[in-house]
């Protein structure tokens, strides 16, 4: 079978490969991949600047939906035609992060797609413990970018606090933006949402997905939006959904004292920002990594109450094939979320 390979350390190193089509062992399941997100640490892994563990050659991918094709020996509560989806990481289960429930931040964290051969590929197999069902009023499509809805969830469920009436703030209008945006209306929240003029088309879709406000920085004021919103108090949170340094630095300002900043976008890089504003405000300041386990079942409970809408988020939908043009147009900003479909 097809399937796209990251084959060895270093900048692109990427490419289309024959690769045996996987069996599953006792405890796993194999899956027939029907969508696979590309997401912004598929481009760091790309382009080799990415701090998570990768064991090459390595198939990559890992946001997508499927259905089991075949079970592995000793696998109960699964059946063949069952739609799912997959946590994506293997870890210790024995370290103190692991005890208290955030595996996320095992020290011996392998991920799927990085370490184990990831969903970039028509076939794929699991740990059956590992196989969470997609509801059935929930599409292939929204299934396929639960993982970053999980890691969204993680990050306000888990790192912060919205009240309902509570003005937030969204740094980065891509797909993490829009979905921090959603579910901080889920909280009851006011939401502004900000980019830049590339981001037009997904500023747009923020209106239509439920933002309060989308704002483009380039022409307008941020400053003065937030503050006629808050009373010139500042915005109660901030998700930062960019990795911009910029954005970073100018939400600091923006957040109120004793306000809730939660770090969701990776830079990618060293940065400077005024940490200081975080002392002298008091912030509760946190970066936010990955997700836990009861982050993906909250995702797919937000999907199946019609919470948190995805299925508009997928604005390109390319064959295995064109991943070079698929990963160029998401670096380019065009449209939203792009699926890959290995079947084509």
């Amino acid at each position: 079978m097809n399937a796209l390979v990251k084959y060895a350390k270093g900048s692109g190193n990427m490419e289309i490969r024959d690769v045996p089509e996987p069996s599953p062992v006792e405890g796993d399941v194999k899956i027939k991949v029907a969508y696979a997100g590309i997401c912004g640490s598929d481009l760091h892994v790309y382009h080799d600047n990415i701090a998570i563990r990768m064991n090459f050659p390595v198939i990559t991918g890992h946001e997508y939906s499927g259905v089991i094709t075949e079970l592995g020996e000793g696998v109960e509560g699964l059946n063949v035609g069952d739609r799912v989806i997959s946590t994506n990481y293997e870890v210790c289960g024995m370290c103190p992060n692991c005890d208290v429930g955030y595996a996320n931040l095992c020290d011996e964290r392998k991920t799927f797609g990085y370490w184990f051969n990831g969903a970039f590929a028509p076939y794929t197999t699991r740990k059956a413990t590992r196989i969470l069902k997609i509801p059935e009023n929930v599409s292939d499509v929204s299934a396929a970018m639960t993982e970053p809805l999980a890691c969204v969830c993680h990050a306000v469920y888990d790192l912060c606090k919205i009240q309902p009436g509570d003005l937030v703030l969204v740094t980065g209008p891509g797909a993490i933006g829009l979905m921090a945006m959603q579910v901080a209306k889920a909280h009851g929240a006011k939401v502004i949402v900000t980019g830049t003029s590339a981001d037009e088309y997904r500023l747009t879709l923020a209106k239509q997905l439920g933002a309060d406000i989308a704002v483009n920085i380039d022409k307008e004021n941020l400053t003065d939006i937030v503050m006629a919103e808050s009373e010139s108090i500042g915005a109660d949170v901030v998700l930062e959904c960019s990795g911009s340094p910029g954005a970073i630095d100018s939400a600091l300002n923006l957040i109120r004292k004793l306000g809730y900043f939660t770090l969701i976008g990776l830079p990618g890089k060293k940065i400077e920002f005024d940490i200081e504003k975080i002392c002298f405000k008091e912030i509760q300041f946190s970066g936010s990594f990955g997700s836990r386990k009861i982050s993906w079942e909250q995702a797919l409970n937000l999907q199946a109450r019609g919470l948190v809408t995805l299925d508009p988020m997928a604005t390109l939908r390319l064959p295995l094939t064109q991943w070079e043009e698929a990963f160029k147009r998401f670096e380019q900003k065009e449209g939203c979320k792009i699926l890959l479909q290995p079947q084509d």
